[in-house]
């Protein structure tokens, strides 16, 4: 038996965000075509009562990834604002489905950094429910000074493979057999 289920496009949730009065974006670069830089941004207009110039940012993801099979790497996500629950799955979905689609890339790699310990479990629990497995623990190590002056801090690496991710969080948008796509 495999695990088949369809999986969303970009274009799929691109307009599945504009269904939920959302703006979905990626601003991709390949500077010198070695890698790509990734933002994924999720933003909402302002209702009329809102005194705002322009859009309200709700969640926004940076990374970068490297032409090989684990060659995605996530670094910041940030979810911010009222009425944001389907913001991070939103950008979960859109930025492995990027991959999928536009890179080698089939597993991802981030960091649950260790700001604090509440947030770091927090981080590390919602990461596992997303399919990511730890790698390991980057403490304070001399051997661990270069990979956390890359990712900027100490915490759990984990690592996902892309298409798992990609179900998952369709499957919390309620896009998990894609009947309205």
């Amino acid at each position: 038996m495999t695990n088949a289920a369809p999986v969303p496009t970009l274009a799929d949730l691109e307009a599945e965000a504009s269904r939920q009065g959302l703006l979905l974006r990626l601003q991709v670069r390949r500077p010198a075509g070695v890698a790509w830089t990734l933002r994924v941004g999720v933003a909402r207009r302002p209702q009329p009562e809102e005194v705002c110039g322009g859009l309200l940012l709700l969640g926004e993801l940076k990374g970068w990834a490297l032409a090989t099979a684990d060659g995605l790497r996530l670094d910041t996500m940030r979810v911010q604002g009222e009425q944001t629950a389907a913001v991070a799955p939103l950008i979960c979905a859109a930025t492995f489905a990027w991959a999928l689609e536009a890179t080698p890339c089939r597993r991802a790699t981030i960091l649950a950094i260790r700001d604090s310990e509440k947030q770091h479990r927090r981080l590390v629990r919602y990461f596992r429910q997303l399919g990511f497995t730890p790698l390991r623990e980057l403490g304070a190590g001399p051997a661990d000074l270069a990979p956390r002056l890359l990712w900027g801090g100490a915490g759990l690496l984990m690592r996902a493979d892309a298409s798992k991710v990609l179900r998952r969080s369709a499957r919390r948008l309620g896009l998990g057999g894609l009947d309205g796509l």
